[in-house]
């Protein structure tokens, strides 16, 4: 029987009262710690997710903006066009001349040139590709609109990679790039918390069987049910699954590296970086020039441009984004199998059978 008189010894040893450091040592195998520590986190989180979207998308600018030209540049009413133009713009025209208008368009089909401009007559003729980028192309048509009453040159504007009907903003292949990245990592931060006693093989399996159900799901959705794109099924469906492969490894890796961390560089690398820089938004050309460079590094990034290139410029699509997104995978891969005893997932080895002897 306890002494009702024990209740009221202090804690420390001896029943002296504890001091700071045994306060503190307390304090950091108590639950508090991390939650202390997750609630700083989420605050930061939360002003630097508001921040990289704003700073990115709120108000785009464009620095200079691929331009093909089939003209001939001494042509008067050209240079007043581009002059104004770069002066209303307050940017610069990045023009490439091109022998002729079938060598400007493949370049906008290869992704190089964002617009097409040519004489006609005695005016010039803009031609734009939304779906190389709608907010470049909305960009080029206003100012196009306001130069040319303005510069006394007739000015004719067309769209000749025009985005589909259900997309008008160009931004349904954002949303389901983003939802492809953090449908990925939220899997496998599921799988962690869920399944936490799968072998490594058996994780990285589990990782590719949700990823591919994942995106055809989400391809499914876009197309088949709501109808805003008209999908090139298995393509894009490989690249969504590739994504959330992708998406799903990256957090694997940083949980083995940084155990219950690893949600921190994982949100940062995809949703604080690789989101804005993306190009999904905001088209590259009007993107801080930073974000503009490392945006198609990053799996994000090489998911919108695979997708991109599927959906709207068939026939032309580029190694790099698979690369880029293969690249990820391959390295994530690495890491969690090469320090995979440091993973806080797997089973316990099973115990050795008892001996006869010993029943």
């Amino acid at each position: 029987m306890r002494d009702h008189e024990d209740d009221a010894v202090p804690h420390g040893a001896h029943g002296r009262p504890r001091t700071w450091p045994e306060h503190w040592a307390a304090f950091k195998r108590s639950p508090f710690l991390p939650a202390v520590v997750l609630m700083f986190i989420l605050a930061a989180a939360a002003g630097l997710f508001a921040g990289s979207y704003t700073y990115a998308m709120a108000n785009p600018a464009p620095r200079h903006i691929p331009t093909a030209v089939v003209t001939t540049p001494a042509a008067p009413q050209y240079k007043t066009f581009v002059a104004g133009m770069e002066q209303a713009l307050d940017a610069s025209l990045r023009l490439t001349g091109y022998a002729t208008y079938a060598d400007a368009r493949n370049a906008v089909d290869e992704q190089r040139e964002f617009a097409v401009l040519r004489a006609r007559g005695r005016g010039v003729a803009l031609d734009v590709s939304g779906a190389s980028g709608a907010s470049v192309a909305q960009l080029l048509s206003e100012a196009a609109a306001k130069v040319g009453p303005a510069t006394g040159v007739q000015v004719t504007v067309r769209d000749i990679k025009p985005l589909q009907h259900g997309d008008p903003r160009g931004l349904a292949l954002f949303y389901i790039s983003l939802a492809a990245v953090i449908i990925g990592f939220v899997g496998a931060i599921q799988l962690s918390v869920h399944a936490r006693a799968l072998d490594p093989v058996e994780r990285v399996a589990f990782t590719v069987a949700y990823a591919l159900l994942g995106g055809f799901a989400i391809a499914a959705v876009a197309d088949w049910w709501l109808g805003a794109l008209r999908l090139p099924f298995a393509e894009s469906w490989m690249i969504l699954a590739l994504t959330m492969f992708t998406s799903g490894m990256v957090f694997t890796m940083f949980n083995t590296l940084m155990g219950r961390w690893a949600m921190i560089p994982t949100w940062g690398l995809m949703v604080l970086l690789g989101n804005p820089s993306s190009g999904g938004a905001v088209s590259w050309p009007l993107l801080p020039s930073v974000l503009g460079q490392i945006g198609r590094w990053l799996p994000p990034g090489a998911s919108v441009n695979a997708q991109h290139t599927a959906v709207y410029f068939s026939g032309h699509q580029h190694a790099f984004p698979f690369l880029v997104l293969a690249g990820w995978s391959a390295l994530s891969c690495a890491v969690f199998w090469g320090w995979r005893h440091r993973h806080p997932g797997g089973r316990e080895p099973a115990p050795a059978p008892a001996h006869a002897a010993d029943a």
